[in-house]
């Protein structure tokens, strides 16, 4: 039978955890150290970034600082994690011949998640594996997992919720409530779980590593021997936790500043967000650079980067694009798990779209902050849309109408001179008062035969909503709000309800000349 290594390398800040998942696979792939079955806990708490996420975009960094939460980026990808004190990591870091899968085979994570799932099956927690990357418990998630590999080695983790704050989860990561379906649950903990939420007694942190250990070696059959680290992973660590506590790693992904001349857009897929930012070279007509950020998983590593540095200096043509993405999927066969090749072409091409919407008397960066549903731009513009939906969270908290569907016009908001242009264009006007209402109303003014609409709201509300959206059927144009949101407040479920007692801001001036376009 194997024998592997058991490390428990007990509670540490964000910088060594981090740095040790580098240490360990690349000591793995280099020198050929054990396979390895790592535990790990943080102290103080820590907000850790995927690998491919951009930082102002995913945590609330003012927070965080705020409340002795470490901020760090992990090597793996796929989405921002909170890890409090209670909560227990597991990695295992081996040769990828071990398991006889390829690393990017999606098999694989429901393998290596049975340790976990046996672990609680023991503590009377009946847990399956739920694709793309979860471990659930009757729908809700207690564990979260992803891998990333180093040459013939590949490391795996995965998280494991003990106890659980949800709204400070909230409150340190950019993770809108609405990521949670609150249209079929009625709160976050019905979507997430931990051990203390589903057992009777809450085992100590030492008897679930016992559980983790038995239960790795019945399901790998292997044999676990507690020991530290070696000599040569000493080394790698002094040389390596530098670079895990600088900046230059945790705000590695930089978004260009250069508006002027930058796209950037989202798209939703089943593996994930795709977020593109383009820095474009007006007077070549070229790609001058591209970043793909988001909470995708990719094998290798470096893939999304790779697709970056070749799209570079590609004609600003969709047709040109589309050819250097399948040029590139076709020869680097890259794995990104849940997206395809098509999925990256969608993308650039709503990222394109930007440029079209630029010529209506629209800045380009005035054009970022618009998105569409159900359709390209223009073609909702060709549906001559005469139905304008806007937010109650834009209205004066004094004003009598804030929760009304109507609006008095008294000047003291935007909403009121967003009201006024609309009926000089002689539009239907309401207010949405809450999720439910702004699905209720696009459903029924579908079933009037309206072709389209327009609306505002902030881009998280729309990337979390796109398939409600489009579920719904009714093309749209929706303008960003131009202020502080209920997402950056933490206050994402007091909006969905319709209770978000804060003021936000239309962007008036863009929203004005859309309608003047219409």
């Amino acid at each position: 039978m194997n024998k592997w290594r058991l490390l428990d390398t007990g509670k540490l800040d964000a910088a060594h955890n981090m740095a040790l998942d580098e240490v360990l696979l690349e000591a793995k792939g280099k020198y050929n150290t054990p396979n390895t079955v790592r535990f790990l806990q943080f102290s103080p708490p820590a907000a850790l970034l995927g690998y491919h996420q951009n930082l102002s975009q995913e945590i609330r960094v003012d927070f965080c600082k705020n409340n002795g939460i470490d901020i760090n980026r992990r090597i793996t990808g796929g989405g921002a994690l909170f890890f409090d004190e209670t909560q227990i990591g597991w990695e295992v870091i081996c040769d990828k011949s071990f398991f006889s899968l390829d690393i990017a085979n999606p098999k694989l994570f429901a393998k290596l998640s049975k340790p976990l799932i046996s672990t609680l099956k023991k503590i009377g927690i009946d847990a399956e594996f739920r694709p793309r990357n979860d471990i659930e418990v009757r729908g809700r998630k207690i564990s979260g997992t992803g891998g990333v590999d180093y040459g013939s080695a590949f490391l795996f983790q995965g998280t494991l919720l003990v106890d659980f704050n949800v709204d400070v989860m909230f409150r340190a990561l950019r993770v809108p409530v609405e990521k949670l379906k609150f249209k079929e649950l009625e709160s976050a903990k019905k979507r997430v779980t931990c051990i203390k939420w589903e057992s009777k007694k809450l085992p100590s942190a030492d008897e679930i590593k016992n559980l983790l250990k038995e239960s790795f070696e019945k399901e790998f059959s292997i044999i676990l021997e507690s020991s530290g680290l070696l000599p040569v992973e000493e080394s790698l660590l002094k040389k390596k936790i530098e670079k895990f506590s600088s900046m230059s790693w945790i705000d590695k992904i930089k978004l260009p500043f250069c508006e002027k001349n930058v796209i950037c857009s989202l798209h939703k897929t089943r593996g994930g967000v795709i977020r593109i930012t383009m820095e474009l070279d007006s007077k070549k007509k070229r790609i001058q650079s591209i970043l793909f950020t988001g909470d995708f998983f990719t094998y290798p590593q470096k893939a999304v980067l790779d697709l970056e540095a070749h799209l570079k200096n590609t004609l600003i043509n969709s047709d040109k694009i589309r050819e250097k993405v399948e040029e590139f999927f076709k020869v680097e066969n890259p794995c990104i798990i849940g997206i395809n090749v098509s999925d990256f072409i969608k993308a650039l091409n709503k990222a394109l779209e930007k440029l079209s919407i630029s010529k209506d008397n629209i800045t380009l960066n005035e054009a970022n902050h618009i998105f569409t549903v159900g359709g390209s731009y223009t073609e909702v513009k060709n549906l001559h849309p005469e139905h304008l939906l806007l937010p109650y969270c834009t209205k004066s908290l004094e004003c009598g109408y804030r929760y009304e569907r109507d609006c008095a016009e008294c000047g003291l908001c935007s909403i009121g001179d967003a009201y006024r242009v609309g009926r000089e264009k002689n539009m239907w006007i309401t207010t949405i008062l809450s999720f439910e209402d702004l699905i209720e109303t696009l459903k029924d003014l579908k079933s009037k035969g309206v072709k389209s609409f327009i609306g505002s709201c902030c881009e998280t509300f729309y990337a979390k909503h796109m398939e409600d959206f489009e579920e719904v059927g009714l093309p749209g144009i929706l303008i960003d709000i131009d202020s502080t949101t209920c997402y950056d407040l933490g206050k994402a479920r007091d909006a969905y309800k319709g209770n978000f007692e804060t003021k936000t801001e239309l962007n008036f001036n863009l929203l004005r000349k859309v309608l003047n376009v219409l």
